[in-house]
């Protein structure tokens, strides 16, 4: 079953197409050679027989003369050699009997026969001194002669006609070679010429921008449809990739723009924290309810706008941190430890399940802290009290996938596409900048790894972080977030 395939995917292919024609083509030209071989033997045993019927047709004519001259003549001598040229005709006539058979059929091989045995005998008996016999003698050797000539004229039209016959080989050599070309071009122009513009169509449409996969139409040539299969897969990985391009380029131009927003600004905040933490600790005894509860407010909302600044720097950071084999298993546990008090109180239950036989990632630990942070943060603020955070690893070929999964009230499907863009949230007003996930987005890009999330309304979210696997006793450095 496996050769019968392997047998169909090689004449499916160009190089099979073209084995089978030029195998065809040989195999006609043996053939065209064979049967030039057979009718040059034909016509060399029909010259050969040609010969002997000259042979039969000169013993008669010799035979005749001699039967002239005994008639003219007389004397022995003249019978005993029209005798001896009359066994010549037997004897070729022996030779030729199966051929005259062939040429004139079973009733004029029996005439020939019988006419030639009658003239024998009439010849044998005849007697210059007597007239009895001479006309019938003369009678039956003129038809002797009449038939030997038709036999050679018969003979002789059927060896032209198998010279004429041979003389049209060249003809058919160049037919079929005409044939074989013009088949040639066409499996060449349907099996490369067509697909190879189809394929230029289509990398003209990939450099203008256009990703959408082609339709090859179920092409029946094996590397055809290879091709078009690998160039569908290029423009897949392409709309991918340039959506994370895209996203990475958002993200280190809004980098660029708040990290001089968030350093322009954090020392008037800072003098403004500074400020109220001033007003009510020397003037506190001083100032009534109301004004401490205003400088209070002043304060809180100065933490606010400096947790923001913060957060502003983490997605702006370009530093390149240092990368090492890290466990997934501590990667999980030291985030979630440092939740975990929030996790209680918001009455959740979380569930960890990270096999410690994982291996390692290449990672940096506070980095990746960072991103377990954000988003077990997001679940434990989407889930409402008694319900679940599941936490989960497993192995992914070169990736180690890391999940979180909440039973929260889930992400409406026209808000999946941006919640990875800066400032996107789903939040009220006050309760969130719409950074969190933007920094997880770009720490992951730092770490050469990638985030998938499935959601539905009412059904809870999923986040799967896919990181790569480290070399084993292999130190690596990562990457900036603008070099991503």
């Amino acid at each position: 079953m496996h050769a019968a395939h392997r047998l169909k995917v090689f004449f499916n292919s160009i190089k099979g197409k073209i084995f089978t024609l030029f195998l065809v083509a040989f195999l006609a030209a043996c053939g065209l050679t064979l049967l030039n071989v057979w009718t040059l033997a034909a016509v060399r045993e029909r010259l050969h027989l040609s010969e002997r019927y000259d042979d039969l047709s000169s013993a008669i004519l010799e035979a005749r003369r001699f039967e002239k001259n005994l008639l003219i003549y007389g004397g022995v001598e003249s019978r005993r050699e029209g005798m001896l040229y009359l066994d010549q005709a037997n004897a070729a006539f022996a030779d030729l009997a199966e051929d005259i058979g062939r040429v004139s059929g079973s009733r004029g091989l029996e005439d020939f026969r019988q006419t030639l045995d009658q003239y024998r005998r009439e010849f044998a008996a005849l007697d210059a001194a007597k007239d009895g016999g001479k006309d019938l003698a003369r009678t039956t050797g003129k038809r002797l002669v009449d038939m030997a000539e038709e036999l050679i004229a018969t003979k002789r039209a059927r060896i032209h006609k198998t010279i004429f016959e041979v003389s049209l080989l060249p003809f058919a050599y160049l037919g079929i070679f005409l044939v074989f070309m013009a088949i040639l071009i066409r499996v060449i122009a349907t099996s490369l010429l067509t697909p190879l513009s189809m394929i230029g169509d289509i990398t003209a449409r990939v450099a203008k921008g256009d990703f959408s996969p082609v339709d090859g139409g179920g092409h029946h040539i094996e590397e055809v449809a290879g091709l078009l299969e690998a160039l569908n897969r290029m423009a897949l990985e392409l709309t991918a990739n340039q959506e994370d391009l895209l996203q990475a380029r958002k993200i280190a131009a809004l980098g660029t723009l708040t990290a001089g927003i968030a350093h322009e600004i954090n020392n008037p905040i800072n003098n403004i924290a500074l400020s109220a933490e001033s007003l009510l600790e020397v003037h506190g005894d001083a100032l009534d309810d109301d004004a401490r509860e205003i400088a209070g407010d002043i304060l809180a909302q100065a933490d606010r706008a400096g947790e923001i600044v913060r957060n502003l720097l983490d997605f702006s950071r370009t530093e390149k941190a240092q990368f090492s084999p890290l466990a997934p298993e501590l990667i999980i546990k030291s985030s979630v430890a440092l939740l975990k008090n929030q996790i209680m109180i918001s009455g959740l239950a979380i569930h960890l399940d990270v096999p410690h036989d994982l291996g390692q990632v290449a990672g940096n630990l506070r980095h990746l802290q960072q991103v377990f942070l954000n988003l077990l943060l997001n679940a434990v603020q989407a889930t409402p009290p008694g319900g679940t955070i599941e936490v989960a690893g497993r192995d992914a070929s070169d990736f180690v996938c890391l999940s979180v999964r909440d039973s929260g009230k889930g992400i409406d499907p026209e808000h999946l596409p941006h919640i990875f863009e800066p400032f996107f949230t789903t939040k009220e007003v006050g309760k969130g900048t719409g950074l969190g996930l933007a920094v997880t987005y770009s720490l992951i890009k730092r770490h050469s790894g990638r985030i998938e999330v499935e959601s539905e309304p009412g059904q809870g979210t999923a986040f799967f972080v896919y990181l790569p696997k480290a070399a084993k006793n292999q130190t690596v450095s990562g990457q900036s977030d603008h070099d991503s």
